[in-house]
């Protein structure tokens, strides 16, 4: 558990100077990173979220639910957050937002992060049966800071453009950095001592698994637009694919 809040704080905390190197007007490598992580997360919420939390809970029909319920989540959610999860970035404001905090699309995102943490539930808790196995523990961990990456250089160009100064920024990037390392805690907490397939469990996987799929298919088809080919966008979106499915032999 401690290695996965590190991980998913130290990704987005490393993410957030990627805008030292990048500006923000260049955005093909993040299109490329956008096609790997949106086929990550696809294939592991087909390969493991939806299996796992199915085959722990007794009613298949609760678990559609949720699933549903976390798809149109995330809909809501990018109506504040105007679609950072996937990298959109509306750099250019109007001059009476400069200066001013973006306070509901950080709760957005939050909201967004921290569920995302809340699935990655500490291993000893398999004793009551509603954990993934080990190689869907850290498949999932893997994707989730995979998502990351580019969502955090999205958050912290939007911020630099409001804000004009990277330390305000830098310190405003941190309530997404926090989010998803809160979302470990509060699950671990949740289910240590919840029965198999409990409700919780069975809640928070069927949200996040609507919601990776709400995010993953939406970058898919931005990163092929009018299902024009694009070579690169396909090598990367294959890679992702190909990782994603090898993570269950590792």
């Amino acid at each position: 558990m401690i290695a996965a809040i590190l991980v998913l704080f130290f990704t987005v905390v490393l993410s957030g100077f990627l805008v030292k190197l990048f500006p923000p007007d260049n955005v093909r490598w993040l299109k490329m990173a956008l096609a790997f992580s949106g086929a990550y997360l696809f294939t592991i919420t087909i390969t493991h979220l939806l299996p796992d939390v199915l085959i722990s809970n007794q009613d298949a029909h609760t678990v559609g639910y949720w699933v549903l319920a976390g798809f149109f989540l995330q809909l809501i959610l990018e109506i504040f957050s105007h679609g950072i999860e996937h990298g959109h970035m509306h750099t250019h404001t109007h001059t009476h937002q400069t200066d001013s905090i973006p306070y509901l699309l950080l709760g957005s995102l939050f909201m967004h992060a921290f569920l995302e943490g809340s699935i990655l539930v500490d291993q000893d808790h398999r004793a009551v049966g509603h954990m993934h196995h080990q190689g869907s523990f850290y498949s999932v961990l893997l994707g989730v800071a995979l998502h990351h990456v580019p969502a955090a250089f999205a958050l912290m160009s939007v911020l630099l453009s409001r804000l004009k100064n990277f330390k305000k920024a830098f310190g405003w990037l941190m309530v997404f950095a926090v989010a998803s390392p809160l979302g470990i805690l509060v699950s671990n907490s949740l289910l240590a001592h919840e029965a198999h397939g409990g409700m919780v469990y069975t809640a928070l996987t069927g949200l996040v698994a609507g919601n990776f799929l709400h995010i993953s298919t939406t970058i898919l088809f931005e990163t092929s637009p009018e299902h024009s080919f694009n070579r690169n966008k396909l090598i990367a979106t294959l890679l992702g694919l190909v990782l994603a499915l090898l993570t269950d032999f590792v």
